[in-house]
């Protein structure tokens, strides 16, 4: 059974999200709550729930100055956030979940569910550490990105990343160091994760960091590229133009 506490300086937004709990299809009890940073940083460690349900805004200090006091920490994490898209972006390469308010019950149960797998892989604190780093940049480019092994996930230097291959419905990630990563997001995400400067979408299927790219090949009205790790990939026609011009060729 997962044991959740839930933090919210509001006690209808509590409220709501324990009956929401109530009606998902997973075996959770709610066994504490809080309504701001000092309650909760006393109440976590002497209850030691595997799940926290955590406001980002709240009096006296956020979510993440909770989290800079208790870490190291061992419970999964559900932001509840209302931040815009940059913050976001955040999240999403440290592999952490959240939900947007107001909290819609499918949401909600599919994040539960994640928890539940997470929990068992005991991986948080690596987490932790990537999110809080991520935040801390503030509008500098993030410089890291969770990629999932076996038993949890590799932080990688986005710089370390040649290309994203989509195959099977899942995203290939090649590394400078030789390794590949099998991940179950769209290639999609992965180009909109990854800065615009640096990584460019030369086909349907692949993504590339143009750091790597060693030469263009001509074939017929598109072509091929050449990465430093003796890959070719395919150019699209329609891609071809906007890819030449990021080396000065127009």
């Amino acid at each position: 059974m997962i044991k959740a506490v839930l933090v919210d300086d509001d006690q209808k937004n509590i409220s709501i999200l324990k009956m929401l709990l109530q009606k998902i299809n997973v075996d959770i009890e709610v066994i504490g709550e809080a309504g701001n940073v000092e309650q909760a940083y006393q109440l976590l460690p002497a209850v030691k729930p595997n799940l926290v349900f955590l406001d980002i805004e709240m009096p006296y200090g956020n979510a993440f100055d909770l989290l800079d006091k208790l870490i190291p920490v061992d419970f999964e994490v559900i932001f509840i956030t209302a931040f815009d898209e940059y913050s976001l972006k955040a999240f999403r390469y440290s592999a952490l979940d959240y939900l947007l308010k107001p909290v819609d019950i499918d949401d909600l149960e599919t994040a539960v569910r994640k928890a539940e797998k997470k929990i068992a892989l005991k991986n948080i604190n690596g987490q932790l550490t990537n999110l809080l780093f991520n935040l801390n940049q503030s509008k500098k480019s993030v410089t890291k990105i969770a990629l999932p092994i076996k038993d949890g996930f590799d932080f990688v230097d986005i710089d370390e990343i040649i290309s994203c291959q989509s195959k099977n419905h899942c995203t290939i990630v090649s590394t400078r160091s030789g390794k590949k990563y099998t991940c179950d997001r769209s290639i999609k995400e992965y180009e909109d994760l990854l800065p615009a400067d640096t990584f460019f979408r030369i086909h349907n299927s692949f993504v590339v960091n143009v750091s790597f790219v060693r030469k263009f090949l001509k074939d017929g009205r598109g072509g091929y590229v050449e990465l430093s790790d003796n890959t070719v990939i395919p150019v699209a026609y329609r891609r071809k133009d906007e890819f030449l011009a990021k080396f000065g060729y127009n």
